[in-house]
């Protein structure tokens, strides 16, 4: 077993009350954590909890149990219960999720030991700050892994402060065991947006411009695509924009062809269509293909069950979530693995207007001409997500 520079230092230094490793994707930063968890824990007296919190419990799962249990088996690394116990190294731990503000309930009244964060950037601030008070061991200890944000994020305020806090950061290039090959496609798709500073170079960078801006007509656009697979994503409006867009797609390349699309306006064009007249459309646009799974956006509840009715489609609901989603439709376009007929004009006009708010104090898109946007993220988190 052989680790980095880095994360030998973090091994010997992260003595402090806070320690957190902050930087790039696949850097790293959570594989010391593998064997540092059992460490802390081995150092708990028993008077206070010992918690493992991210952005939800199944992160905590997918993360950290997993590959843990896969390290030390699953007598030292038990499974994780329903109501968010699991045993771990003898010892009993308590996992929960912090990406909403009510997850404060969840520790308040109590006094915690050792706490270890994932992803604590994607965190509610409301639950870190509850967590502050909650450390009140003499020998409480956190540790806590993240990707850099916006520079004005609430946790890079409290990691520029005078608290007793030990931090490291890390770029992609401070982790010797990745391929040549892998880092440089990273870099490609990322390349042009903030992601690129936040998880190849490890810095805390803002979003600006345009979300998409390495979308081209040239490089994206085609006339041509084979694939086997065909699907339809939903943004759904009543008064808003309704965006549909028929997809075909090659599991084997990974990559997807958006080949016509339904756009309405009922604002525009002063004319409001019900869910039967929607659900005509979408039959227009499958036309006598056959569609493997309509994707919607869950809050859509009148549309789904206008689809499910008639029992022709099957409805799959979207992962909706905006930023990761966003990441994700980054890297497809710079890949190139996203590709668009000639056809679908609306997605171009999004593709030109779609914007980050630069007024915020965290990554948020302006929400105009952003509904052909949606539904394309819909399909690329629920279909192509890896």
């Amino acid at each position: 077993m052989s680790f980095s520079k880095l994360q030998k230092e973090y091994f010997k230094k992260a003595v402090h009350r806070w320690n957190f490793k902050v930087g790039a994707t696949r850097s790293g930063k959570t594989y010391m954590d593998y064997f540092l968890i059992p460490k802390r824990i081995f150092s708990c007296t028993g008077t206070g909890l010992i918690v493992l919190i991210g952005h939800t419990k199944g992160c905590v799962e997918r993360n950290i149990l997993e590959p843990m249990r896969k390290i030390y088996g699953d007598s030292l690394v038990g499974k994780l219960s329903s109501s968010g116990n699991v045993e771990l190294f003898g010892k009993k731990c308590f996992v929960f999720g912090a990406d909403k503000a009510n997850a404060v309930a969840k520790i308040q009244g109590t006094s915690i030991e050792y706490c270890y964060g994932d992803e604590v950037a994607t965190w509610s601030e409301e639950v870190f700050n509850m967590l502050k008070s909650r450390l009140d061991k003499p020998n409480s200890i956190f540790d806590g892994t993240l990707n850099p944000d916006s520079p004005n994020h609430w946790l890079k305020r409290f990691l520029d402060s005078d608290a007793d806090i030990f931090m490291q950061t890390y770029t992609i290039f401070d982790n010797p065991y990745l391929t040549k090959e892998f880092v440089e496609n990273l870099k490609k798709e990322y390349a042009g947006t903030a992601y690129y500073d936040r998880f190849i170079l490890g810095r805390w960078a803002a979003s600006g411009g345009l979300v998409y801006p390495m979308f081209s007509y040239s490089a994206h656009v085609c006339t041509e695509f084979s694939g086997e697979e065909f699907y339809i994503s939903i943004d759904y409006g009543t008064l808003n924009p309704f965006s549909m867009g028929l997809w075909q797609y090659d599991r084997a390349k990974e990559k997807a062809y958006r080949i016509k699309e339904f756009y309405h306006d009922g604002r525009k064009t002063q004319k409001q269509m019900t869910d039967e007249d929607y659900y005509n459309e979408l039959l227009r646009l499958a036309g006598d293909r056959k569609i493997r799974s309509v994707i919607i956006d869950p809050s859509a509840a009148s549309f789904i069950a206008t689809i499910r009715k008639h029992r022709k489609f099957q409805v799959r609901k979207a992962d909706n979530r905006v930023l990761i989603g966003i990441r994700l439709v980054c890297e497809l376009l710079s890949s190139n693995r996203l590709l668009f007929s000639p056809e679908c004009k609306n997605s171009f006009e999004e593709f030109a207007s779609y914007k980050w708010d630069e007024t915020a104090n965290e990554d948020r898109v302006i929400k105009q001409s952003d509904h052909a946007m949606d539904d394309i993220r819909y399909f690329a988190s629920t279909v192509m997500k890896r």
